[in-house]
């Protein structure tokens, strides 16, 4: 279950969302057959305790804040399976880097069905996660998507789950709102060390194609509801969204560009800032706010340049600031290097993808992000994981840091919430090759360039390779 990569306004989404009008109605009307006593829904392995606690819990230290800092979503494979000696290795090495916050969602990217028939509860995978965030001493986050089967127009019970794409992308009906905030209430009694929740994501399943836009009203319902469920279990709970995927175009496309944000980089789906505005209007509350996206365009062009493609994540990120009066911004996934066919990003060289993911972690920070999850892309086995923070764990030699993950956790230690940002020196012929960062600590400096050169920052002059990513120290 890798991400999706979906284009809301293409034509094989149109058709999936217009098939599935058409069959809502008598998909639901078998659901509820399906569930009634006696139905055969199975409920094995399952059990009513949902919201006992599980595991031992760290005590919270009073209120969280509404920022965690920079650190990483687990995917459908993650070091809490594999060879001891490999998950041993990545604990180890993350806890050593104080844990970083760890995002995880409760059903699928590495978590079962939570409540295969309602009322009947599953949260063994979603158990193994935590207590690996637990021992690996992360600030764990938790995304609440996505949802049950029966809650969609699915068949209740263990053995009915639809682990499709369509499936698992589909949002629950309306009817059923009220009971996905019920389960999110759940998941937050079960876990108590988790502060900070995440509602859904980038609005899977609300897209009305009657209108060719967000069904943002739907989607504000279903946070409303959550967001007043997790208040009512603990008022310090910290609650996000709208994890929209902040899509752009060409600059010069017209249809569905917004005329205000846009630059060489593009122009923002006027759909999306829509959205996000109606959100902002009708949200019940919101303690940080929560967006993703990429710095290449829906036709994966990067403008003008893979790097100076970046400049969007700033733009982006400065624009949803004002919206919200600058409530802490959170990136629940950010990319810089577009997919192929399979959703794998392996064209680039590790150093290549290493200087422009740092330069993409600059642009948010400059345009005000303060917290950002690096979407994991880990291998269940081999050795080769492009683009991944260790390597595969199904080994005894594996779970070993790759170039990534040195960034993520150097990044997230030097650059914390609350830093204090300083403008530095660069030598004029330097400042159109390098990106810089620099608190009163520390400075990271990007080789942008495919060669050898020699840069003079902060009135330090030192040789860097091609898209090499220099620390230094003040």
């Amino acid at each position: 279950m890798g991400r999706h990569g979906w284009n809301p306004g293409t034509r094989r989404w149109r058709l999936t969302a217009l098939l599935g009008v058409g069959v809502a109605a008598l998909a639901l009307v078998v659901t509820l057959i399906s569930t009634l006593p006696g139905s055969g829904a199975s409920t094995a392995g399952t059990s009513r305790d949902g919201d006992r606690v599980h595991g031992t819990p760290a005590t919270p230290q009073g209120r969280p804040e509404p920022y965690v800092g920079w650190g990483f979503t687990h995917t459908q494979y993650s070091a809490d399976e594999g060879s001891d000696a490999a998950t041993g290795r990545v604990e180890e090495l993350l806890a050593r880097n104080g844990g970083l916050p760890q995002n995880q969602h409760i059903m699928g990217w590495g978590a079962d069905n939570p409540e295969p028939v309602e009322g009947r509860y599953d949260f063994g995978a979603l158990d193994r996660r935590i207590d690996f965030m637990r021992r690996s001493g992360a600030t764990p986050v938790i995304t609440l998507c996505c949802s049950p089967d029966w809650m969609k127009g699915g068949k209740a019970g263990v053995d009915n789950t639809n682990w499709s794409q369509a499936a698992l992308e589909t949002a629950p009906t309306p009817a059923h709102y009220q009971d996905f905030a019920d389960l999110a209430a759940t998941v937050a009694k079960r876990y108590p060390d988790v502060r900070h929740f995440i509602v859904w994501n980038e609005f899977k399943g609300f897209w009305n194609n009657a209108e060719g836009r967000w069904d943002y009203e739907g989607y504000t319902k279903l946070y409303n509801l959550v967001y007043k469920a997790l208040k009512k279990v603990d008022k310090d709970i910290m609650v996000g969204g709208p994890y929209l995927v902040m899509d752009s175009v060409d600059p010069r496309q017209k249809e569905n560009a917004s005329t205000a944000l846009r630059g060489a980089w593009g122009a923002m789906d006027q759909r999306v800032l829509d959205a996000f505005d109606y959100w902002n209007t009708h949200r019940a509350g919101a303690d940080f706010v929560v967006v993703d996206g990429s710095s290449y365009t829906n036709d994966d062009d990067m403008l003008p340049d893979e790097f100076a493609a970046t400049d969007k994540l700033t733009a982006v990120s400065e624009w949803v600031r004002r919206q919200t009066h600058d409530l802490p911004l959170w990136w629940a996934e950010y990319y810089v290097e577009p997919a192929d066919g399979n959703d794998d990003r392996k064209g680039w060289s590790e150093t290549h993808r290493v200087a422009v993911q740092a330069t993409g972690m600059i642009a948010m920070v400059k345009g005000g992000a303060d917290s950002g999850f690096y979407w994991n892309p880990e291998e269940e086995k081999g050795t080769g994981c492009a683009g991944c923070l260790w390597t595969p764990t199904g080994s005894g030699d594996g779970g070993k840091e790759l170039p990534l993950y040195d960034l993520v956790s150097r990044f997230g230690k030097a650059f914390p919430p609350g830093t204090r940002y300083e403008t530095v020196s660069v030598a004029e012929d330097d400042a159109p090759n390098v990106r810089v960062l620099a608190s009163d600590k520390t400075v990271l400096v990007v080789n942008t360039l495919d060669r050898t050169i020699s840069a003079q920052v902060d009135g330090k002059r030192f040789d860097m390779h091609a898209y090499e990513v220099k620390w230094l120290d003040r």
